[in-house]
């Protein structure tokens, strides 16, 4: 079984080497030391979540609070190439969390929340701070979870005319959608940049958006032969492509 993955601060882990002591403090240590109730040495990873970890096993346990890693090998997840970014149009109730789950514990490197003209949900001041806070939240419990070093990006909310420049961008982009004339297993796909996808609403895109998106240089793609709920495509054409870029390898 791989070590469970703790956050700790950059500056704690770029200063470590094979030999020295890592303090896992704050609400981390006591997580580590009273709910997983780790001893001494037991295997630990501890990461910034930016792509620098350190792997170890416990050295001491001070109390429910804090516990000392004996730093074993220090490691760097380099920036992936191509990087997968899904565009994420906003869901109903907690689907937009499960989604960012999803595609985190696959290994898609950033999302960004859309606000498509066809969301029922719309974050708007206080509550969209909330919900921006849980995705982000969301991201890190789970690349905790899947044992990743580098954490994906949750950007800022974005409207369809914010979103034109990142298409623009992008190596490649597409916006998955049922018509699409070529499928997205079958597409041409760069071997560094970022690869964008967009994922539309559960009405879907409007032929609008469509319009935009495809004068921005993003075409619509077609998954496969059945339709996927919002929370799910881009964790499915996420896999996909990690697999056919070779990021899975």
């Amino acid at each position: 079984m791989t070590a469970p993955v703790f956050v700790v601060e950059t500056e704690r882990i770029a200063a470590a080497a094979p030999g020295t002591l890592v303090r896992l403090d704050g609400p981390e240590g006591r997580h580590a030391a009273a709910v997983k109730r780790l001893g001494a040495g037991e295997a630990v990873t501890l990461a910034d979540g930016l792509g620098l970890g350190v792997d170890g096993t416990v050295a001491e346990v001070h109390g429910k609070d804090a516990i000392d890693v004996a730093v074993a090998a220090v490691r760097r997840e380099e920036r992936p190439a191509p990087r997968i970014v899904v565009v994420q149009a906003l869901p109903k109730g907690d689907r937009g969390e499960l989604a960012v789950e999803t595609m985190t514990e696959v290994g898609v490197d950033a999302v960004i929340p859309w606000s498509a003209s066809r969301c029922i949900t719309q974050w708007k001041g206080e509550r969209g701070a909330k919900a921006l806070a849980k995705w982000r939240a969301t991201a890190r419990e789970a690349g905790k979870q899947s044992r990743r070093l580098r954490f994906p990006e949750v950007g800022e909310p974005m409207t369809t005319r914010q979103l034109l420049p990142v298409l623009e961008g992008a190596a490649f982009a597409a916006v998955l959608h049922e018509e699409g004339a070529e499928p997205l297993a079958l597409a041409a796909l760069p071997g560094s940049g970022d690869v964008v996808l967009v994922v539309g609403p559960e009405g879907g895109v409007s032929p609008e958006e469509l319009a935009a998106f495809a004068e921005a240089g993003a075409k619509p793609y077609r998954l496969g032969s059945s339709v996927l709920r919002t929370s799910t495509a881009g964790v499915a054409a996420g896999a996909l492509l990690l697999g056919r870029t070779g990021r899975w390898s």
